[in-house]
């Protein structure tokens, strides 16, 4: 029993990440700016939950800002999500991606930023400095319409 234990240990867990996309790269959507990210985010999202509770969404782009998909990471609560930036980074990194604009929603409709939208919106940042992985904008949605912290710098 020992053995197997001891060969249990030295075998490591694979997470695989396929990725085959349907989309031929040229007909893949460009993000050039905060609007463009939010159209395409509200496309995405499930708008039965979107005035629900609270969702956590990373938008993968490669590095002309075309989108190679978007994930979403949390559902939470009325008040709030996780945004674990092991798992933001982690997604993005296995999808090859070269930047990502993270993106939450506001069940209340309130497009004020929060301080801890802001703070985590800054220890994303950081992080993605340390990897070379820009985090180019942190979006709050609504139904009728957003917010862009880069547009509002703090990124």
């Amino acid at each position: 029993m020992e053995t197997l234990q001891i060969n249990q240990l030295m075998t490591v867990a694979e997470v695989t990440l396929r990725y085959r996309p349907k989309i031929k790269p040229s007909n893949r959507p460009v993000v050039k700016c905060s609007k463009d990210a939010y159209e395409i985010l509200l496309g995405f999202w499930n708008l039965d939950k979107i005035e629900f509770c609270e969702q956590f969404c990373v938008m993968l782009l490669n590095n002309r800002g075309r989108v190679l998909g978007v994930v979403e990471l949390s559902s939470g609560g009325f008040n709030g999500t996780v945004a674990d930036p092991k798992m933001i980074f982690g997604v993005a990194l296995k999808a090859c991606a070269s930047s990502i604009v993270i993106a939450h929603n506001h069940p209340s409709g309130d497009l004020k930023p929060s301080s801890q939208d802001i703070k985590v919106t800054e220890r994303l940042v950081a992080a993605g400095k340390l990897l070379d992985l820009a985090v180019n904008d942190h979006l709050i949605v609504t139904t009728e319409g957003y917010r862009s912290l880069a547009d509002d710098g703090y990124i």
